[in-house]
């Protein structure tokens, strides 16, 4: 399978990439300010790459810019996740609607391949895995709806960053409930049955925004 730009993980070892993997796993908390000349330093490379790939994390919404505060890691209240998986589930479970129907042989194996990853990872407890791999399996359902300009919507959705912060708030019975869900989406893709899809996908969705403990305004 070709990946996506849209939804799949940055694997070159350029300034962004690595920045990114740093962000999405943890390892530079929500909130924390991003300084050129110090990330440069790390990274071992010069500061215009740095400012090159701040810009690019500022347009998917990972990192924030402001003239007084500079750069800083995005830092998502309940209510910005909750609002992130109710549009996702309005949206999502319709991709896998479309996608299902399209999936090639090797893309189903792809995706019980990555749903065994993914339950080695959950049962290590490795969640910067989890995220990732989590975020390379809901990509090829957004991958193969057909629209094109659907899937480029649905990009900001599914950052990783909120991902890996839900994951870590999960009880292990809410994990063992997505690890499930992620299954049965799995046996959808097979039957190549669309509307198991769609309605399995829904469900996972508002269940790992309850799980992250963020519900609607008001609950």
């Amino acid at each position: 399978m070709e990946p996506s730009p849209a939804t799949m993980e940055p694997s070159d070892d350029s300034a962004y990439a690595r920045l990114r993997t740093l962000i999405t796993s943890g390892d530079i908390a929500p909130g924390a300010r991003l300084r050129e000349a110090a990330l440069a330093a790390r990274l071992g490379v010069s500061r215009t790459p740095v400012r090159e790939a701040l810009n690019r994390l500022a347009a998917e919404g990972i990192v924030e810019i402001s003239r007084n505060k500079g750069a800083q890691v995005v830092s998502f209240t309940p209510e910005d996740v909750a609002g992130l998986y109710d549009v996702r589930a309005g949206f999502e479970p319709h991709a896998a609607l479309l996608a299902v129907p399209r999936l090639t042989d090797d893309d189903v194996e792809h995706l019980a391949e990555l749903n065994s990853r993914m339950e080695a990872a959950a049962a290590a407890g490795d969640l910067a895995a989890l995220g990732a791999l989590n975020n390379e399996f809901h990509g090829i359902f957004v991958d193969r709806c057909g629209n094109r300009h659907f899937a480029i919507a649905l990009q900001t959705l599914m950052r990783p960053a909120v991902v890996a912060h839900t994951f870590g708030k999960y009880s292990p019975e809410a994990l063992r409930r997505s690890m499930l869900h992620h299954a049965e989406l799995v046996a959808a893709a097979r039957a190549r049955d669309g509307e198991w899809a769609e309605a399995v996908m829904r469900t996972h969705i508002l269940a790992a925004r309850n799980a992250a403990g963020a519900g609607r305004p008001g609950e």
